[in-house]
């Protein structure tokens, strides 16, 4: 077929749609609204995807995150309840194991955590105070926003430092910058050389220890001071005592992380870890999370929500795929007369077969166009007034309109050939 043939079947097409507008924008309504949520859909689930492994990735996939877990009340031993001090968690001992036994290992970070109320003049939050090391930002994958961390130097001569994050900076200070500044603890005073971004949310359980807070959410309040401080200052057994309540707890390290050299070898290091403290821990006071298996977990869970995603709009795609067809037989029959003289003066089933084929694309290309306008408004929308993170993919409007001008060819082919196989006698006769 000559182009000018085309183009001539483009102009009629278009004239036809036309000549009803409210029934072709009512038929392109439904491709209108399965496409916005082809386009809505995916950003909405890569957002949702995007959040989840970025902050998974903070904790590092060459990481292996160890914590102390506080056991149940029915798990402590005997001895534990006779003394009234529960002990628990990791232990110098295993810390000291892994470093000795477990091969690519390269550095193995432990720190304490304990809770207690941070005070600057008035102002006051509760808060989680981690005794850490120097090389703590790294292995946490944290940024400083403002000073500096503590050197190896102030964590030797075991200085009243510490580091706030920004949680902690805006309860505490609110009008001004807290860098040099003291921050009170009980009778303790430290001076603040830095704010440090705060923590990405952890999902990695619920049973962990009264004092273990290092699986919380971005609001919670820290203070981290140089390891041997804390050791000075609280020694390894803690008491507490709030609103009538006392607790005493014996817990050598609250967490630890293991980094090993071969991101490739983390997942059989994490077992070997696992072995490790299973012989140790009998009551099983602790918690091992990679966060390359929870990367690979949550990736598998996109797939998953993709596939889902889509087949809910791909029913869209379907409904607005029978309207089409639907409006697209009563097109025939209303046309009976025409296709007949059309037929008469020398038109081939061809022809009448791209003239029909020609009207559905153009309906549903249409369609096609307006819903992904809209698809991409409501994901910005979205991100605007709910505040949740939203993805577009360059290829998902490209996706997106194909799916819909393929839905147009699917669903108008019928029409055509039925169009195309009348008997041009019979349809001249048709009223």
């Amino acid at each position: 077929m000559s182009p000018q043939h085309m183009w001539r079947s483009i102009v009629l097409g278009s004239k036809s749609i036309w000549l009803h507008k409210l029934r072709s924008m009512l038929t392109a309504l439904g491709v209108v609204f399965g496409v916005a949520s082809v386009v809505a859909m995916l950003a909405i689930g890569e957002g949702a995807s995007h959040e989840a492994q970025e902050q998974i990735r903070k904790l590092g996939s060459q990481n292996i995150i160890l914590e102390s877990v506080k056991p149940s009340d029915n798990q402590g031993p005997a001895q534990q309840t006779r003394s009234m001090v529960i002990e628990y968690g990791l232990t110098t001992r295993d810390i000291d194991q892994i470093r000795q036994t477990i091969p690519g290992v390269s550095v193995v970070v432990p720190s304490r955590i304990i809770s207690e109320y941070l005070w600057n003049e008035s102002l006051n939050v509760d808060a989680s105070i981690v005794g850490a090391l120097p090389i703590y930002p790294q292995m946490r994958n944290r940024r400083m926003l403002a000073g500096r961390f503590f050197s190896e130097l102030e964590q030797k001569e075991r200085l009243p430092v510490c580091v706030i994050n920004q949680t902690t900076a805006a309860r505490l200070f609110p009008l001004a910058s807290p860098v040099g500044k003291s921050i009170r603890v009980r009778g303790f005073y430290y001076r603040v050389l830095g704010i440090i971004e705060d923590e990405s949310q952890r999902s990695t359980g619920e049973n962990s220890g009264s004092n273990n807070k290092s699986s919380n959410s971005n609001s919670l309040a820290q203070l981290i001071i140089p390891f041997y401080t804390l050791m000075d200052q609280y020694g390894d057994t803690f008491f507490r005592f709030r609103s009538g309540s006392f607790e005493a707890e014996k817990v050598e390290f609250h967490d630890a992380i293991v980094r090993v050299n071969d991101v490739n070898a983390v997942v059989t290091r994490a077992d070997a870890i696992r072995h490790l403290l299973a012989r140790n821990h009998p009551n099983e006071d602790y918690r091992v999370t990679v966060p390359i298996e929870l990367l690979r977990q949550a990736e598998r869970t996109k797939r998953i929500f993709s596939i889902v995603l889509g087949s809910i709009a791909a029913i869209s795609l379907l409904v607005g795929g029978i309207g089409i067809m639907n409006i697209m037989l009563a097109s025939v029959t209303e046309r009976t007369r025409e296709i007949g003289i059309r037929r008469a003066l020398g038109a081939r089933q061809t022809d009448i077969v791209l003239q029909f084929l020609i009207e559905t694309v153009l309906l549903a290309g249409a369609g096609g166009v307006i819903g992904v306008i809209l698809g991409l408004g409501i994901p910005i929308a979205i991100s605007h007034f709910a505040g949740v993170t939203t993805v577009i993919k360059a290829w998902a409007p490209t996706l997106a309109f194909s799916i819909s001008v393929i839905t147009g060819i699917a669903f108008g082919i019928y029409p055509a050939m039925r169009a195309a196989k009348m008997n041009p006698v019979e349809a001249l006769r048709h009223e």
